[in-house]
């Protein structure tokens, strides 16, 4: 497993050690030794996600305030735009994002920290999309930034027109979010 640091210093590219030949591949999609060796982060993972989107779907930005979910992500079929927003108001990179293409190609992971929202767009016809939280869904606690917001001003990919829920149409701009402290 190799540990790649991004623009915000919290959140982690997750690289791991692929095995493969003309049969094809095997790779240790996960193992809590390493993790913490690697990361020197003791996470308890409790949930595991599973999703499948179609191109142009955008899910996001989400949250949780009240139980936060830490997020390991990956792409198991396709490609996507993957992003962590940083809402902790105490933090120097607040209102700040990191984004990454995560595939079925790339193998690449995300850590996405308690304190961050989080979301992406799928670049391919389709994406199947897993993730591992380190707290369970709470509906009550769930909030969305809007994906275009102006302040945040994240950069998705010009050539998908975004396909949102009615959720993520809803999602309120980071002036009005409740955020971390």
């Amino acid at each position: 497993m190799n540990i790649v640091q991004t623009s915000i210093p919290d959140v982690l590219i997750v690289e791991p050690k692929v095995f493969g030949d003309d049969r094809g591949f095997f790779l240790e999609s996960f193992n809590q030794h390493l993790w913490e060796e690697k990361t020197g982060l003791k996470k308890n993972f409790v949930q595991d996600n599973h999703s499948r989107s179609s191109k142009g779907v955008l899910r996001g930005i989400h949250y949780q305030l009240g139980k936060p979910q830490g997020k390991l992500v990956r792409v198991v079929s396709g490609a996507v735009f993957d992003v962590a927003v940083d809402l902790r108001r105490s933090s120097p990179t607040f209102g700040k994002w990191v984004g990454e293409i995560l595939s079925a190609e790339n193998k690449r992971q995300l850590w996405v920290p308690e304190g961050f929202g989080h979301g992406f767009v799928v670049i391919s016809d389709s994406a199947d999309f897993l993730y591992k939280t380190t707290d369970y869904y709470a509906p009550e606690f769930e909030q969305c930034i809007i994906w275009n917001d102006k302040d945040i001003n994240i950069t998705w990919p010009s050539d998908i027109e975004p396909r949102l829920s009615a959720k993520d149409e809803a999602g309120v701009s980071f002036v009005e979010a409740k955020v971390f402290d």
